[in-house]
């Protein structure tokens, strides 16, 4: 009840009560336009100069892969996926060519195992052959040097001491 502004008063002590409470609203209001005004959102602009899809392209030549523009060092694959171009930021361009990997299992390495004896072993019968080749020639192209080459008749001729 002691000094309790907001008690019951004469009509002198209510009017000052609101015109306190007045000026505080005012006040408030002051205050709210300053805060405004002082602080403004600050502006943040962003520029993008290049476009953000760092991923792959697909090229049909080593022509439009150097006529691309990039500004991140990006793969080109061709339209078969056979081939790959790295660009980089420089414009150097190197190229790859590409190989599926198939996975193999036991059966598969088993006949490729056997096919490659297989290769090995017509090699080795070819050779063979080739050598047998090179011997007939040369025994049928070499003439004994102990045998002469003097004709013999055919008729019968008396050996001496009465020996047919």
């Amino acid at each position: 009840m002691y000094n309790n502004p907001y008690q019951m008063q004469p009509a002198y002590g209510q009017q000052n009560l609101n015109d306190r409470i007045d000026s505080q609203i005012a006040q408030l209001q002051q205050m709210k336009e300053q805060f405004k005004t002082s602080h403004q959102p600050s502006i943040n602009q962003t520029f993008q100069l290049a476009p953000n899809n760092a991923g792959i392209k697909y090229a049909n030549s080593y022509d439009e892969v150097n006529r691309e523009t990039i500004y991140v060092d990006t793969p080109f694959f061709s339209n078969d996926l056979s081939i790959v171009w790295i660009k980089n930021v420089k414009g150097e361009i190197r190229s790859y060519e590409l190989n599926e990997i198939i996975a193999k299992d036991n059966k598969d390495l088993m006949i490729e195992n056997l096919q490659l004896q297989i290769k090995e072993l017509r090699k080795e019968i070819k050779n063979a052959n080739t050598n047998n080749e090179f011997i007939n020639d040369a025994v049928e192209n070499e003439k004994p040097t102990n045998v002469s080459n003097v004709r013999k008749s055919t008729t019968k001729q008396k050996q001496p001491n009465g020996i047919i």
